[in-house]
Order: structure tokens, then C-alpha cells, then sequence
């Protein structure tokens, strides 16, 4: 299959250029589309373009328009946004390289492919590449796409380079506005404990192919049991967990069958047993319970 390049250009690297296409990397939303239908004439509608004084308008004819005050509009064609041009409008060009540590991951976005474009400009690319690989570091550049100038890291992935559009720090929020208003108090650190054993428990490598979209495999089964013509069941509502008791919620995870055993870790039978079975470890555990308990009620 023939992939349709989102962006043409070249790659610099100081004095040295190649011609490259930039790809996306993902694939878009799940497979499930809806239209919206009239249900009396189980028609689609359709969106009609409309000027509220002259009624509608074929999209052709229409320009955009920069909003300066209300209801009073900048009005550009599409020439004359095409007309602005930057050196990135066609070229990444590589300003720095930093290493891969020093960016914060919420500044991450979009991730694209970068590769040659045409067999002449498989040599200098290879250079490129082959430089940024051994050097350990992320390059940084700017292209524009979509009437934006983006900031874009660069690495080397396979014979290619994965390039990651980067969020401006205007585009990020600051964490105090968030989480600012949560407590300073210290957490108790015998849960603490109790927790990073569940986290172990859990341990194991990163699968993306164990990852499914479980909401759009439920739409898929209800349409393909309306198509049928079979009666819906409805799903009962999942319950809300209300801990009242951290410390002995903490213990029934530790030793509850829902988490998966590791090492010499025993599945836990009754509700008991379970709540038991870490207060082995330390002396202090049950009275903490206890006191969980109290605080609690």
C-alpha cells in the first residue's frame, strides 16, 4: 500500500541537505463512524454551508476570515496564506541536539516518519541518520504543516528518522494550576509499602498488542446485535467503590485474586485470610489497621 506523504521537503544538517517525505506514524481513530440520520426517513444529513442573510453557499466560493473585533473579519485567500513563507514552510532544518532526558514528556505530540524522498537522496539521509544514532542525542528543528510552525524532535528509528511534532510551552499548562490545591501531607508509609508490593506483583513488559479498545469492541457488538435484529440487553452499571478502610483495602489487593501472583505470592482465599496475611510481616501492621479503623468510622 502506497502511502500519501503529509509534508515534502528537505533535511539540513548544516551544509547538507536531502530530500525527505514526512508520513504519519499512527493510524486514526477506531473503526466505528457515525452519521447523523433522521429517524422518520432513516436519511443522512447533510450539512449545508449557509450565509444567514443570503441563505447557502457553495464552500468554493467561501474565504477565511480572521476575527479582529465582533463581527469584524481579516479576510485572506487561500493564495495569499500560501504566500507566507518560511524557511521551514520547506526545509527541516536541524538548529541543535540535546539529549533525549532534558525533554519533558509533556511537551511530546504527534509522532510522524521521516524518510528520503527518491533514491538520491538515500546517501546524505543514511549521513544524517547514521550521525544523530551514534551521537545519542535528539535533534531539534521547526517545519510548518497546517498554517503552524511546529518545533519537531528527530531520532533514529530502523532505517528512518521518527520525528515528534513538540508543544509549545504557551500549549502547556502549569501543574500548580492543577495541583496546587492537593495536600503536602505526608502518605503513611506502611500503605506505602503495601502498595509497592501490589506494583510488583503487577510487574511485566509492555505489550501494545495486549491493548484493545474494549468500548468500541462493545459498540461493535451491539450493532452487529441490532443488525441482527436481537433484543439489547442493558449493561448494568459498574459499582462505585467507596474505601473506607485504606489500610485493609490495601491488604486485600496485596493478597486478592484479581492481581496477578508473582513469586512466591499466594492467591487469597477468604476476605480474612487475605487481610491477615501481610500483618506476618511486621507487628506494626495490625495496629495500624486498627487505628485505620478508628479514624476511618
Amino acid at each position: 500500500m502506497a502511502y500519501r506523504p503529509t509534508w515534502q521537503g528537505h533535511l539540513k544538517l548544516s551544509l547538507v541537505t536531502c530530500p525527505v517525505a514526512l508520513y504519519t506514524a499512527t493510524n486514526s481513530g477506531g473503526d466505528v463512524h457515525f452519521n447523523l440520520i433522521n429517524p422518520e426517513t432513516n436519511n443522512r444529513i447533510k450539512m449545508v454551508t449557509t450565509d444567514p442573510d443570503t441563505g447557502p453557499i457553495e464552500r468554493s466560493k467561501l474565504v477565511k476570515g480572521y476575527e479582529v473585533s465582533k463581527g469584524e473579519y481579516i479576510l485572506l485567500t487561500q493564495d495569499e496564506i500560501n504566500g507566507v513563507k518560511l524557511e521551514s514552510t520547506k526545509t527541516i532544518d536541524i538548529e541543535r541536539f540535546v539529549p533525549a532526558e532534558d525533554i519533558d514528556r509533556i511537551y511530546w505530540d504527534s509522532p510522524y516518519y521521516l524518510a528520503p524522498d527518491g533514491k538520491l537522496a538515500q546517501e546524505a539521509f543514511a549521513v544524517i541518520r547514521e550521525s544523530m544514532a551514534q551521537s545519542g542525542q535528539i535533534g531539534i528543528g521547526r517545519v510548518v504543516m497546517s498554517t503552524r510552525e511546529r518545533i519537531v524532535a528527530l531520532e533514529p528509528r530502523d532505517k528512518g528518522i521518527l520525528v515528534y511534532t513538540l508543544r509549545t510551552d504557551a500549549e502547556v499548562r502549569q501543574a500548580d494550576e492543577i495541583f496546587g490545591a492537593i495536600s503536602d501531607k505526608p502518605a503513611d508509609p506502611q500503605m506505602i509499602a503495601i502498595a509497592k508490593k501490589i506494583i510488583e506483583q503487577q510487574e511485566g513488559p509492555f505489550d501494545p498488542s495486549q491493548f484493545v479498545d474494549r468500548y468500541e469492541e462493545a459498540l461493535k457488538d451491539l450493532i452487529a446485535a441490532k443488525q441482527k435484529g436481537h433484543k439489547v440487553a442493558k449493561v448494568a452499571e459498574p459499582e462505585d467503590t467507596n474505601v473506607i478502610d485504606l489500610m485493609a483495602a490495601l491488604r486485600a489487593s496485596l493478597g486478592g485474586k484479581d492481581s496477578p501472583a508473582k513469586g512466591s505470592a499466594k492467591p487469597a482465599g477468604k476476605a480474612k485470610t487475605s487481610a491477615k496475611a501481610p500483618a506476618r510481616a511486621g507487628a506494626k501492621a495490625k495496629p495500624a489497621a486498627k487505628a485505620a479503623h478508628k479514624k476511618a468510622s
